[in-house]
């Protein structure tokens, strides 16, 4: 009887150990686990198969981002239209009039100051460079670096001069490439060309359909789920849209402020395109964090350039326009509904950006915002399923 307890305290040991992983569901999952790694390593075998539905998800899925920004930007005036006892499909209606009055009128009256402050740029910018890398390696000549360089028989003038011979070679190369490519791929240029213009022209009957019956899909997508998990699955549907709308509007609002604040004080300082410069910066704004570097860059340049007092007030413009947006924009708009560390964010954007490129960069903060509530939801019930577990052996622990 004693050299039987030791078996049936292991047994018992194992089946707590079971119990606390899952039970029965924890066989359910690795069978589970083991049929998904059966399917990824079936569908590497025979991924050309499935060539045209990745053709298929590279057509929708730019006019199904652009649908999402615009339902999640022009949701909150529908429903104010709604409130006031308009029609849905009339509020649409009505937005729609609103959003091409609102982008026929930017473009009669602010496209053409963009179009030309963009042509004499990029005209003058080859010209500014030279000048700045000329300023750099004036301000190296007459600092303490020029006697510690001279010392390790180090040539910046020459590493400069050649920086610069590369870059020009680069760019005319890049430029002559380019054309070449144009030249001789032509139907291929139409070919992206007109996939562009259809995938844009599709956006506006998706957003119509998003607005008039996108409340309606979370319930519909419910029916699917076991009646037992509705729970779950309608606070992971309600978090995740929250976190969307609060990213997409709140980031839109921001980066329009700091466009229109930007463009102000280039104005007052007499700061060269400042209109190019201010939609530069609302437009790389909606990047968290690295956005504003790339946005003063070439302004840093342009100032440097003009006059050391130019520099010093487009330092002092800058410093002001962030400490406005941090302090006051940003709390008051954004407040902390993504809750994630700065830190994050920029480790977030870098993965982003290396596996996805520019969409990566733009839908990398989004796309962990909804990874970070699926993982939230299932360590809940992982903590609900642990506490059970403790009240059935020992006492509650809270995890």
């Amino acid at each position: 009887m004693e050299k039987e307890r030791p078996k049936e305290r292991s047994n018992l040991l194992a089946t707590k150990f079971i119990r606390f992983l899952g039970g029965r569901n924890l066989l359910f999952t690795l069978v589970i686990l083991l049929l998904v790694a059966c399917v990824i390593f079936m569908f590497n075998q025979v991924s050309f198969i499935f060539t045209p539905l990745q053709v298929l998800f590279e057509v929708v899925i730019l006019p199904g981002v652009l649908a999402v920004i615009g339902y999640y930007l022009l949701r909150p005036l529908l429903a104010i239209l709604v409130r006031w006892r308009i029609p849905r499909i009339w509020g649409i209606l009505i937005l729609y009039i609103a959003v091409v009055g609102v982008i026929t009128l930017l473009v009669v009256l602010v496209y053409p100051f963009l179009r030309d402050q963009f042509t004499n740029l990029v005209q003058e910018f080859p010209e500014y460079f030279m000048k700045f890398t000329e300023k750099f390696v004036a301000f190296f000549n007459h600092s303490r670096f020029n006697d510690y360089l001279d010392k390790i028989n180090f040539d910046y003038n020459e590493v400069v001069k050649n920086f610069t011979t590369d870059m020009v070679k680069t760019v005319k190369d890049t430029a002559t490439n380019i054309a070449q490519g144009v030249a001789s791929g032509i139907t291929g240029f139409l070919s992206t060309l007109t996939g562009i213009v259809l995938s844009l022209v599709t956006v506006p009957f998706i957003l119509f359909y998003l607005l008039k019956e996108g409340e309606k899909l979370p319930k519909f997508m419910l029916k699917v789920c076991p009646p037992r998990m509705r729970k779950e699955v309608t606070e992971i549907f309600h978090d995740m849209d929250k976190q969307i709308s609060s990213y997409i509007q709140g980031q839109i609002l921001v980066s329009m402020c700091i466009g229109a604040m930007v463009t102000i004080g280039f104005l007052i300082i007499g700061m060269k395109y400042a209109l190019l410069l201010g939609f530069l910066a609302m437009i790389t704004s909606v990047v968290p964090y690295l956005g504003p570097v790339i946005a003063i860059t070439p302004a840093v340049i342009i100032a440097l350039v003009t006059s050391p007092l130019m520099l010093i007030k487009l330092a002092i413009v800058w410093t002001i326009v962030q400490l406005i947006e941090g302090k006051f924009i940003s709390p008051q708009i954004m407040g902390k509904s993504l809750s994630i560390h700065p830190i994050t964010i920029i480790f977030v954007l870098l993965t982003a950006g290396s596996l996805f490129g520019v969409p990566g960069v733009i839908l990398g903060i989004p796309g962990y915002a909804i990874f970070k509530v699926l993982v939230t939801h299932l360590f809940k019930l992982f903590k609900q399923r642990y506490n059970r577990y403790e009240d059935d052996v020992h006492q509650k622990y809270d995890v």
